[in-house]
């Protein structure tokens, strides 16, 4: 973990931070001396809802203030309650005829500090309760029968469903009874690859590599137990899912979980951990739940909800809604409204759950498919031959994976190999599905291109560019004489040539540049004039062979320093340029060899 940080230490970071929440969100509020955020619009006729802790697990819980949330949130220092005299500010913006709710994490400084000031908030003549938050399952009964369980991301449920319920006018009872119940049946746990990192302080002790820590608290607190070697992603999933959901165990089955309940999937993010991972971890967490556990949640969240400031790791918290119906009486379509219904809390996610209806036209569209499935004529080819000159270049291509990562990491971020690799894989994939078989040349060229263009990426862009527009001008001349036209080495130099211009048009990458535009342009220049192959490939080489060295002016290896430009004198030739002529040149082998 990184304990680099552009604030040396966390002193007045936190009413910094608020202001710029408030700057952007007109509807709230700051009461920077006592660092309350809260809201303009709350009715003094409605139910207030307030929560807080220490800051560092932002968004929250400023972030869940507004209309629909919270009337407001009190914010202590790093990991610390905020005071009594903080909460009592926040009582005193947002004042309530109907009653205010305390909704707190249980942890001993906030049970102590919102805790008195409820006994003096309730001597002004405020009605108040405090609702304790308290969804973790990674400590059981036996280790918290003195003190409760923790609160962790499943507050945000109590957090939406209270603000909800107090925006439709529903009485501090009802309010308050939700809350509870939604607390009553919603359970986290927690797995993390290394604790956080405090700004300012020492830093705490590291996770050795290949481990990871189940049940971690979100202050650093030790997890339940750590596991190496690490075992595959959905081992960890299922490891976590068994302390939320089975029943078997009596000191953790704090919620009844069936097949026929309605349930919602809470993923959160601790604040390390990329979207990109957070993203393919709720697929997983669903494909699990589903496969061991017949469970399909009907609303399912995923994003920073209750971070621990840099801390990579994440929570996966389970709400089940048919519970709540049955201890409140309140339907489930009532609960899905008030979880669905819009807030003005700027962090609260907008998932598109209310209801919609898809237009005749689209559902139309989508049961006929495109009109580019409707199959096109065109002339055919070889099939052997082409099939194995395209396997022959995807197997070129596929080999010279290694070096043509080693090249990009010296000068790039090392992901021109892979592309390729998934490039030649894709194609190898169609041309196993049989995409060759029947030697239509418009329909293999077109499944090359959309195996190309599945990738992603600059590369994959400017190839398939190249591809598309070379067989839209083979097509163009089919068209205009399908009886004479001939596919040979004439009309693919002519489609080549067009193809080139056209490609041109959308970058400014030219040769020289140390793209693959050192390959493909001297490749289907050559092509055009000469119509023969093998000139083309050995030009394509050749101007691969040229980036050796070169200065790069186009892509991300221009984005370097006083070093990096130093490093580009001895620079490796370019794996974009080398893997376009690789491919060419097998190819070019396997169309001769066939």
């Amino acid at each position: 973990m990184s304990t680099k940080h552009f604030f040396h230490s966390t002193e007045g970071v936190t009413a910094v931070g608020l202001d710029s929440l408030v700057a952007r969100n007109k509807n709230l509020a700051l009461d920077a001396p006592n660092k309350v955020v809260y809201s303009r619009t709350h009715s003094p006729s409605k139910v207030t809802v307030i929560s807080g802790g220490g800051s560092g697990h932002e968004p929250a819980w400023s972030g869940y203030v507004g209309d629909g949330m919270l009337a407001a949130a009190v914010n202590g220092d790093v990991f610390a309650s905020p005071a009594t005299k903080q909460i009592m500010a926040a009582v005193s913006h947002v004042p309530s005829d109907a009653g205010i709710i305390l909704c707190i994490t249980n942890y001993t400084g906030d049970n102590l500090h919102f805790g008195l000031a409820r006994e003096k908030a309730s001597g002004l003549g405020h009605k108040v309760a405090i609702l304790r938050m308290t969804d973790d399952v990674a400590l059981g009964r036996k280790q918290t029968q003195n003190t409760g369980r923790r609160g962790l991301a499943a507050n945000m449920f109590v957090l939406k469903l209270c603000g909800s319920a107090s925006q439709e006018g529903y009485d501090f009872e009802t309010c308050y009874n939700i809350g509870q119940s939604v607390n009553d049946n919603a359970v986290t746990v927690g797995s993390s690859l290394d604790h956080c990192h405090i700004p300012g302080r020492a830093h705490h002790r590291s996770v050795p590599e290949d481990v990871y820590v189940l049940g971690m608290g979100i202050h650093n607190e030790p997890g339940l137990h750590e596991m190496s070697p690490m075992p595959p992603v959905e081992d960890i999933v299922k490891d976590m899912l068994q302390y939320c959901l089975d029943p078997k165990d009596p000191d953790r089955a704090f919620v009844e979980f069936s097949p026929d309940d309605v349930t919602c999937l809470l993923i959160n993010n601790f604040g390390g951990m990329s979207n990109f991972e957070i993203e393919a971890l709720t697929t997983v967490t669903r494909q699990v739940l589903k496969k061991d556990w017949k469970i399909e949640p009907t609303r399912i969240y995923a994003q920073c909800f209750e971070t621990s400031l840099n801390a990579p790791g994440w929570s996966l918290s389970l709400l089940n809604v048919t519970g709540i119906e049955r201890q409140t009486k309140t339907p489930v379509s009532t609960l899905l409204h008030l979880l669905d219904l819009d807030t003005q809390a700027p962090a609260w996610p907008r998932n598109g759950y209310q209801d919609f209806k898809i237009p005749q036209d689209c559902r139309e569209t989508l049961a006929n498919g495109s009109a580019d499935s409707v199959a096109e004529k065109s002339p055919k080819v070889d099939a052997a031959r082409i099939q194995a000159g395209l396997r022959n270049a995807c197997r070129a291509g596929i080999g010279a994976e290694p070096d043509l990562t080693t090249w990009d990491i010296e000068m790039g971020d090392g992901d021109c190999g892979e592309a390729v690799e998934s490039m030649c894989k894709g194609i190898l994939k169609k041309l196993d599905s049989g995409v060759c078989k029947d030697g239509i040349l418009f329909h293999i060229l077109d499944e090359v291109e959309a195996a190309v263009e599945e990738v992603g990426g600059t590369l994959a862009a400017i190839i398939s560019i190249v591809l598309a527009s070379f067989t839209s001008q083979l097509k163009l001349a089919y068209a205009k004489d399908p009886g004479s036209f001939q596919m040979d080495m004439g009309s693919a130099s002519k489609a080549a040539g067009q193809a080139l211009k056209n490609l041109m048009g959308y970058t400014s990458a030219r040769q020289g540049g140390r793209t693959v535009m050192d390959s493909l342009i001297p490749f289907c220049e050559a092509l055009e004039q000469r119509a023969e192959l093998n000139a083309a490939c050995e030009a394509a080489q050749h101007g691969a062979d040229t980036t050796k060295g070169m200065k790069a002016k186009f892509g991300r290896a221009t984005y370097v320093g006083e070093k990096g430009v130093e490093a580009q004198q001895s620079a490796p030739p370019d794996p974009g340029a080398m893997a376009a002529a690789i491919f060419l040149k097998g190819l070019r082998d396997g169309l001769g060899a066939a």
